[in-house]
């Protein structure tokens, strides 16, 4: 079986001193292919430099809600370039966040808006990142154009009664091994109700580590930190195959044909 990544973050700094064993850990697996989300301005060319390095990077960029205050004058013009120079690439990882401290919500849509409106001209997979701003996230979805081919809520945490919503939008909901911890029993009992053409899996790493008792490849930074391994994609799928009391086949086979259909093959 081969594994699909929707979303991480292979190039973050934090990953570097493992990557060669990461990418012999992942090779081993084996991985299929990988969405490596780049952030904010500053990334963006380590993303295009580890696609260009390894074929079973898919590349995306986007500039993320947390980094809106160092944008450049320039940035849409630069993501704008990143996409044309990468036909393969999506936008992302961008998004609304009401869960960080001195967040400012209408700049986070100023930012927000033109980037989907990007990905909608260009037909681009969307990865979004939302904290606890569902329902303004709800509102710009259903106001401006989106991409025919969808878009990405990355380790979905709304609520259950907003995934068909968000599901007739185009919205895909990947899992994330993080919800296997004991206090995020809400967050699994949705991903057992996702419709079967919307899921995919993911790691984000090194962010959403799983609970070290599940962890296959444990990792830590610089500081003695737990960090999250891209490998941990194999335990992913095999609880969430568990927790939809299917076969790992079968949801392997789920998530590729939706894994295509998004990201294209």
């Amino acid at each position: 079986m081969k594994y699909l990544d929707a979303h991480n973050h292979l190039h973050d700094a934090r990953l570097a001193p493992h990557r060669a064993a990461i990418l012999e850990q992942l090779a081993q697996l084996p991985i299929d292919r990988a969405v490596v989300n780049g952030t904010r301005e500053e990334d963006w060319e380590s993303v295009t430099a580890l696609a260009r390095e390894q074929s079973f990077v898919v590349p995306s960029f986007g500039l993320h809600p947390w980094y809106v205050a160092s944008r450049t004058s320039q940035w849409l013009e630069r993501l704008r370039g990143q996409l044309e120079a990468h036909p393969n690439a999506g936008v992302g990882e961008i998004g609304l966040d009401r869960w960080i401290e001195g967040h400012d919500p209408k700049v986070q849509a100023e930012v927000f808006l033109p980037q989907l409106a990007l990905a909608a001209e260009l037909n681009r997979p969307v990865t979004i990142h939302c904290l606890q701003a569902w329902g303004a996230l709800d509102e710009l979805l259903r106001a401006h154009p989106l991409p025919r081919r969808g878009f990405l809520i990355h380790a979905y945490g709304g609520p259950q009664e907003m995934v068909a919503g968000f599901a007739r939008l185009g919205a895909y909901f990947s899992f994330n091994a993080y919800f296997l911890h004991e206090r995020k029993s809400r967050q699994r009992e949705v991903f057992r109700h996702i419709p079967e053409d919307r899921l995919l899996i993911e790691t984000d790493a090194p962010d959403m580590h799983p609970p070290e008792k599940f962890t296959a490849f444990p990792l830590r930074d610089g500081d003695d930190k737990p960090i999250n391994h891209p490998a941990n994609i194999a335990i992913t799928y095999r609880h969430l195959a568990e927790i939809r009391e299917v076969s790992p086949e079968s949801l392997a086979s789920s998530v590729a044909t939706n894994f295509a259909r998004l990201f294209g093959n």
